[in-house]
């Protein structure tokens, strides 16, 4: 089976390119999929519609430029796995976990112990919660496998 795994939230670390390198070093058979990363990119997704007035008005605009991308990506996944880092509260991934609750698609959700509390919601839905990119890895192995 080929599987498409969509990875959601935080942009300023490495783990999807860690993700990436470990099901390719292990050979799993994965198509990742993901949203806009560059945030400059992602915050003129709208822009071609025209100016705003403010910034409010701009979020509001590439916002559902971007959703087009997400809720594609999204419904056509197998599995999401969803990050949470702790540089910014990532909104945008616990909509998307939200998203894939609704969705019946499973996910899981990738972040440090210290915020298990503020996640409880998103976490109780997840069929997992791992702390490193490794043990994502180690999850898409065992998941995707044949045996």
């Amino acid at each position: 089976m080929n599987w498409t795994v969509y990875l959601s939230g935080e942009i300023h670390t490495d783990w999807r390119q860690k993700i990436m390198q470990g099901a390719k070093d292990h050979g799993l058979n994965i198509k990742f999929t993901s949203a806009v990363t560059e945030h400059e990119a992602s915050d003129a997704a709208g822009d071609v519609l025209g100016e705003n007035e403010s910034g409010f008005w701009r979020d509001h605009q590439s916002s559902k430029v971007n959703a087009i991308r997400t809720k594609n990506m999204i419904q056509k996944c197998d599995i999401a796995i969803i990050r949470f880092g702790d540089k910014y509260k990532q909104w945008n991934a616990a909509f998307d976990a939200g998203y894939c609750a609704a969705l019946g698609k499973p996910y899981i959700t990738l972040h440090a112990e210290d915020i298990i509390h503020p996640l409880k919601e998103v976490d109780a839905a997840a069929m997992g919660w791992a702390q490193t990119p490794e043990q994502v890895v180690e999850l898409l192995k065992y998941i995707t496998s044949n045996s």
